[in-house]
């Protein structure tokens, strides 16, 4: 038991190697390159962002003078048709009788 335990502390006085030194920080940095791609990923995304908005807003006001457009229609095809019904109503009549 003693041996067993006079093995565990000397292995835990021995002294632990220092870590080497990691990579270069100029290896890991992305550099000027770097920013340069990602300055230009961004203002491509900007871009993208602002022609979706342009589009959908486009969109909605196309379906909004759509929607007017067909209730004029209706509307139009309604008071023609109800024109048409009297003028049909005043031809049933007989005069005559």
């Amino acid at each position: 038991m003693h041996r067993t335990f006079a093995a565990l502390v000397e292995a835990a006085a021995t002294a632990t190697p220092t870590p080497t030194p990691g990579p270069s920080p100029d290896l890991v940095t992305p550099g000027p390159w770097g920013f340069v791609a990602i300055a230009f990923l961004a203002l491509a995304v900007v871009l993208l962002i602002m022609d979706m908005m342009r589009r959908i807003r486009r969109a909605r006001i196309r379906s909004e003078v759509d929607e007017q457009l067909d209730a004029e229609e209706l509307a139009a095809r309604q008071a023609d048709d109800a024109t048409r019904a009297t003028e049909t109503d005043d031809e049933d009549i007989d005069p005559q009788r």
